[in-house]
């Protein structure tokens, strides 16, 4: 995440966590797949059009720093320069769109990975040759800033936000010399998490194992979550020692990686003037430090709400003697007979959980699902996970997905197209330099899609079976994304705070870190679960810790998610108005005062205590089905 004005005029909008990467001749000549999947064409016609868009986008941004010295002169004359910087970020945007699409379809293909490199590239370029414009405007001052505001509509009603934050920023911009140099380290920073993509996505061999059944299963990152949703013990036992046996062989490396992310992050903060790399991270979005650790602490607080789940699951289970972290994934209660869903049916469910929303959010729906704006498969190469890439602001967003036609893959295409559709309304609201918003406004609009997905699938429910099947998993996804979550940012902070306070890491290291929090979280000490330590290298497959302070936000997200789920349910058109009101903001304003907007204070404890008398309820509603 970017920060601070330096950064941010290099920054209009934000180049997306889950976005992309490079450029290059050895690639078909057509951006249109031959078989199912998503249609790059809508961005270039193919990669001679993507070479030629991004020769003259490399050469606009390198011009960039001829508006130097302009934008004291008149509003007129930083409108223009405004125009211009927001116009190469843009095209900027859209060519690494491409690029991270292009690489992720298969990771193997070195040139596709070049072409994201380029792109990548680009971006640094683009921050260094507007080095200059953060220190020039707080030259020019607050007060001549704001009579250009009132001199200039356009400039006022697209820029003020960034101008007024760019003065927020004062205390943490550098000079013009250092705001290049540190703008020029961005390519750098970057590199671990493209180091852990390509280790983790294309070149760790995957273990075989045979399950209990016979059937040979090659244990890629997709047929991991699969398997170890199995019925069986010895089989989810079996699939947790292989699969992360290769991640212990690589512990070392994936430590270096790790480490060096963190130093970076730490890196950035203190050059940018920061206490704490938490501070910095944070302060993009104005957000309260206490918001983070008001979450950190309201999950341990409700740690026994944690402990009551893992022992009902274990109930459940028929587990005897010790509970262990392989059995966390399997399903309390049996599936239901037919458990399938694929794409067009989880379309179905989805247009029919979003009519809570109201007409435009499902006019926006219908008119993605008619594109060709997904690729939903899993493929050799293919990058794992799911996201939705929204960095074409005059096309339209794009969806990974890992489809495999269960629950959980509907759960995650609600989740995704949660996020797509917040990318069209605010896109469709707000001028591209507003319409980029933060993930703390963002993962609610995705798991808000969760959420009611649970509440339908309750609902309909065709027998006390299958309601209890979806009550189980509408715990797991609490425990998923508010606990465990938050165990992630919990995690996250030590790391940091561990060099901050100048001590160091490895990988043997983090895998300890990781265990000790684990097993708090998890009960270890008061006989809820027994976290093996071969387990704990699990920090070692997780994308998001290569993102900044990021997964917190997940944790928060649910939390807003809940409240405002509860309320459309309860209230009806108020609510639902309201929760399109914040998604259509964009990032017109700080995520913070968005949802105050909207209702709902994070900084309290009330919204978390919400959440977890949530999960309660769904165990009460469990034991009162069970006991019939």
């Amino acid at each position: 995440m970017m920060i601070a004005a330096a950064a941010a005029l290099a920054c209009f909008f934000e180049t997306p966590d889950a976005q992309a990467k490079s450029t290059s001749p050895a690639f078909a000549e057509t951006a249109k797949p031959a078989g199912p999947g998503w249609d790059l064409t809508d961005l270039y016609a193919d990669t001679a059009a993507w070479d030629a868009a991004y020769a003259k986008t490399k050469t606009d941004a390198e011009n960039l720093a001829n508006f130097r010295g302009t934008l004291g002169k008149s509003a007129d004359k930083m409108l223009a320069a405004f125009n211009e910087m927001s116009r190469v970020r843009k095209e900027a945007n859209r060519l690494y769109a491409f690029a991270s699409l292009k690489a992720d379809e298969d990771l193997r293909i070195g040139a596709n990975q070049e072409r994201r490199q380029l792109a990548g590239t680009l971006m640094t370029i683009m921050a260094e040759k507007t080095a200059w414009a953060a220190p020039e405007i707080l030259g020019i001052g607050g007060d001549k800033v704001k009579s250009f505001l009132g001199n200039s509509k356009d400039l006022k009603t697209r820029f003020s936000f960034f101008l007024n934050d760019t003065l927020r920023a004062a205390p943490h911009t550098l000079s013009e010399d250092a705001e290049s140099v540190l703008a020029a380290s961005g390519n750098v920073l970057q590199q671990p998490n493209a180091i852990y993509s390509v280790l983790a996505n294309a070149e760790m061999p995957h273990p075989t194992v045979t399950l209990k059944s016979g059937e040979k299963v090659k244990l890629t990152q997709a047929a991991y979550t699969k398997h170890r949703e199995s019925t069986s013990r010895e089989d989810r036992k079996l699939v947790f020692d292989s699969f992360w046996s290769s991640f212990k062989t690589y512990e070392n490396t994936y430590g270096a990686a790790l480490t060096t992310q963190v130093m970076g992050d730490v890196f950035y903060a203190r050059a940018r003037k920061f206490d704490t790399s938490l501070q910095a991270a944070l302060f993009g979005d104005a957000m309260p430090e206490s918001v983070y650790r008001t979450l950190v602490a309201q999950a341990n607080k409700n740690l026994p709400t944690l402990h009551r789940y893992l022992r009902l699951r274990k109930e459940l289970l028929g587990i005897k003697g010790d509970m262990e972290y392989f059995d966390i994934y399997p399903p309390m209660f049996k599936k239901p007979a037919v458990e399938h869903f694929s794409i067009d049916d989880s379309k179905a469910i989805t247009l029919e959980i979003a009519k809570s929303y109201g007409d435009e959010y499902l006019d926006a729906l219908n008119r993605g699902f008619a594109g060709e704006w997904m690729n939903s498969y899993p493929q050799d190469g293919k990058a794992s996970g799911a996201y939705m890439n929204n960095g074409a602001y005059d096309v339209h967003p794009y969806l990974l997905l890992n489809h495999t036609d269960n629950f959980d893959s509907l759960s995650t295409f609600a989740h995704e197209w949660g996020h797509a559709v917040h990318t069209m309304l605010a896109d469709k609201a707000q001028p591209y330099e507003l319409s980029g918003y933060s993930t703390f406004t963002a993962e609610t609009a995705s798991i808000a899609n969760e959420m009611l997905l649970s509440d339908y699938m309750v609902t309909n429910s065709k027998s006390p079976e299958e309601k209890l099947y979806y009550l189980g998993e509408a715990l797991e996804m609490m425990r998923g994304t508010f606990f465990r979550q938050t165990l992630f940012a919990e995690y996250q902070l030590a790391m940091h705070e561990e060099l901050e306070k100048g001590g160091s890491l490895s990988g043997e290291k983090l895998t300890q870190m990781y265990c000790d929090i684990s097993r708090k979280y998890y009960g270890e000490a008061e006989g809820v679960m027994k976290i093996h330590p071969k387990y704990c290298v699990e920090w070692a497959y997780i994308p998001h810790f290569y993102y900044g302070y990021y997964v917190y936000q997940y944790a928060t997200s649910m939390v807003g998610a809940a409240a405002f789920t509860d309320a459309i349910l309860k209230e009806g058109a108020p609510a639902r108005d309201r929760f399109i009101t914040l998604l259509k903001a964009g990032g017109s304003d700080y995520p913070i005062d968005l949802y105050k907007e909207a209702g709902i204070d994070m900084t309290s404890d009330a919204p978390y205590e919400a959440l977890v008398a949530r999960m309660n309820r769904v165990m009460d509603e469990i034991d009162a089905l069970r006991r019939r």
